[in-house]
C-alpha cells in the first residue's frame, strides 16, 4: 500500500511539473470541462433539488416539535455550503466523468495508444492527464455553486408548499446565519476534491494493465478510491476550515 502511494505521489507530481511546460493544450483543457462541468450538470441539478427537498422535511419535522420551523432555510442553506454540496457533487463527478476517465485510460494503455504517444516524443501526462487534473478541479467548485443554488430551491418549495413556513423567515434567517465564510470553505473543499478525484482516477487508468479485465478492474478501483478519499479528506480539510478560515 505504502508503494502505491509513493507512486501515485510521483504521478501527481509528475503532472504538476507538465503542467506548466510549454505547449500549453487549452483544446484538451475546454473539452475536458464541458465533458465534467457541462455535460454533469442535469445529475447535479437533479440530485441537489431532491436532496434539498428531502433535507427541508426532515428538518421541518424536527424543527416543529420547538416550534423552531423558521430556521429550516437557514440549517438548510449552511449544510448545503459547508459540506453537502461539495461532497455530493464530487462523488457524483466521481461516479459519472472520473469513472469515465479511468476506463478511457486504461483502455488506451491496454491498446497501446498510450505507448505511441510516447513514440512520437508526446507526452502522454501532458496530452492526457494534466487537462483532465485541470478540468476536475475548476468545474468541480463551479458545479458546486449550482448544487447550492438548486437545493435551496427544493428546500424552498418543502418548506413554503408543504411545510407552510412563510418566505420571509425563510429568507430572513438564512441571510442572517449563513455567511461568505461557509461558501467559501465549501468551495475550497470543492476544488480540493476535483483535483484527488481526477489524480486517482488518471493514475488508476494510467498504469492499467491486463487487457480488458484489467480496464474494469482499474475503473472500480477509481470510483472506490476517490469516494473513500472523499470522505476521509473532508474531515480533516474540515477541521483545518473551522480552524482557520470560518468564524
Amino acid at each position: 500500500m505504502c508503494a502505491g502511494l509513493g507512486d501515485w505521489c510521483r504521478f501527481v507530481w509528475d503532472s504538476l511539473q507538465w503542467s506548466v511546460r510549454k505547449p500549453f493544450r487549452a483544446d484538451q483543457v475546454l473539452k475536458q470541462m464541458e465533458f465534467v462541468g457541462v455535460k454533469s450538470i442535469w445529475i447535479i441539478a437533479l440530485t441537489s433539488f431532491f436532496t434539498g427537498a428531502v433535507f427541508a422535511l426532515q428538518t421541518g419535522k424536527v424543527y416543529a416539535l420547538f416550534n423552531m420551523e423558521s430556521m429550516v432555510g437557514a440549517t438548510v442553506a449552511m449544510s448545503l455550503a459547508r459540506e453537502i454540496a461539495p461532497v455530493f457533487t464530487a462523488i457524483m463527478i466521481t461516479a459519472r466523468a472520473c469513472s469515465s476517465m479511468a476506463a478511457e485510460l486504461g483502455t488506451m494503455r491496454v491498446t497501446e495508444q498510450i505507448d505511441a504517444l510516447e513514440t512520437m516524443a508526446v507526452s502522454p501526462l501532458q496530452y492526457l492527464v494534466v487537462p483532465r487534473i485541470i478540468a476536475c478541479s475548476v468545474m468541480v467548485p463551479m458545479l458546486t455553486m449550482v448544487y447550492n443554488y438548486i437545493g435551496v430551491v427544493g428546500s424552498y418549495i418543502v418548506s413554503i408548499y408543504l411545510l407552510g413556513i412563510d418566505a420571509g423567515p425563510f429568507f430572513g434567517r438564512m441571510y442572517y446565519y449563513v455567511d461568505a465564510d461557509d461558501i467559501y470553505g465549501g468551495l475550497i473543499k470543492a476544488a480540493i476534491f476535483g483535483f484527488l478525484i481526477a489524480a486517482i482516477s488518471c493514475y488508476m487508468g494510467f498504469n492499467t494493465r491486463g487487457g480488458a479485465k484489467g480496464v474494469g478492474r482499474a475503473t472500480t478501483r477509481a470510483v472506490v478510491f476517490s469516494a473513500v478519499t472523499v470522505l476521509v479528506t473532508d474531515y480533516f480539510l474540515t477541521t483545518w476550515i473551522i480552524e482557520y478560515i470560518s468564524k
